[in-house]
């Protein structure tokens, strides 16, 4: 596809309906508006209800996290997208801020819980630490934390956020950026159904899910392949195959330099590996 249809394909999508695993205000709706600026946000639950809503055409896309630099990879969403016929169009990186938030007029010394995420939660282990007053208690979302307080209207709980939840929903920040690391990325994904989905003609990194022979050398001999081509392998994650005790599927990310080595990329995987699937060819958060 040439650069003037793939620009046009991003004009047609920007008022795409995109799913969230979350609330509205969480990280997650953060990513999907720095990915698609005009997108209608979908927010649902679960990661299991976010594909299932792209995957039935109930929305056009989702921004699912895969992968955060301090807890590591979501792996549930690398499961859900070997089993869903989605590809990966393309990435962002967000630098995840954490802000203890109550409500307007509250001040810090009233607050007695704190909800949020359980990875946001152990991300601000030094904060809750120094606060032994706060009990720190585990939710479904960071955003939902800061709209269960609004909602209650409760001044002794507090939610630990974005500053966009805040906002979003009216409520102050008490105490910013709280986390114990600042170096605190999280990865996103913007994928659709791969039918619809454009690759970037300047697409310089490819997503790979493949699953190796079970015999002696298989794994390095298929990584070889990879490292023979050129392509620069920036992660590697592995999965037990469901049903197969000591299986395993290999998620690898790697740059890329064009189509042709992307392509080449999956033949190369092909020569080693009973299973090989490609979840996508996208430009590299960032470039």
């Amino acid at each position: 596809m040439g650069h003037g249809r793939f620009r046009e394909k991003e004009r047609e999508i920007s008022q795409m309906k995109i799913a969230i695993q979350g609330e509205y205000g969480s990280f997650s709706h953060e990513a999907a508006l720095k990915l698609v600026p005009d997108g209608v946000i979908v927010p649902l639950s679960l990661s299991a209800d976010v594909f299932e809503a792209v995957t039935s055409g109930g929305v056009e896309a989702a921004v699912i996290p895969i992968e955060n630099s301090l807890a590591g990879s979501v792996l549930e969403h690398f499961d859900l997208l070997l089993l869903h016929d989605l590809k990966v169009e393309g990435e962002t990186l967000l630098r995840i801020r954490h802000n203890l938030i109550a409500l307007a007029g509250v001040a810090t010394g009233e607050i007695e819980r704190v909800y949020s995420h359980p990875v946001a939660l152990a991300q601000c282990r030094k904060f809750l630490a120094a606060h032994t007053a706060m009990k720190a208690v585990a939710f479904y979302d960071t955003a939902g934390s800061v709209k269960q307080l609004v909602e209650l209207q409760d001044r002794h709980i507090a939610g630990i956020g974005s500053e966009a939840a805040a906002r979003y929903y009216g409520a102050q920040i008490l105490e910013a950026d709280i986390e114990d690391n600042p170096e605190n990325f999280t990865r996103f994904f913007l994928v659709r159904r791969a039918a619809e989905a454009v690759t970037d003609p300047e697409a310089n990194k490819i997503s790979l899910a493949f699953s190796v022979e079970n015999r002696p050398g298989s794994l390095v001999a298929a990584l070889t392949e990879l490292a023979s081509i050129g392509a620069n392998m920036t992660k590697i994650e592995s999965r037990p195959v469901q049903g197969k005790p000591w299986e395993y599927i290999f998620y690898v990310d790697c740059q890329i330099h064009s189509a042709a080595d992307g392509e080449r990329a999956v033949e190369a995987l092909g020569r080693h590996c009973a299973m090989v699937k490609e979840l996508g060819r996208y430009r590299e958060a960032g470039q």
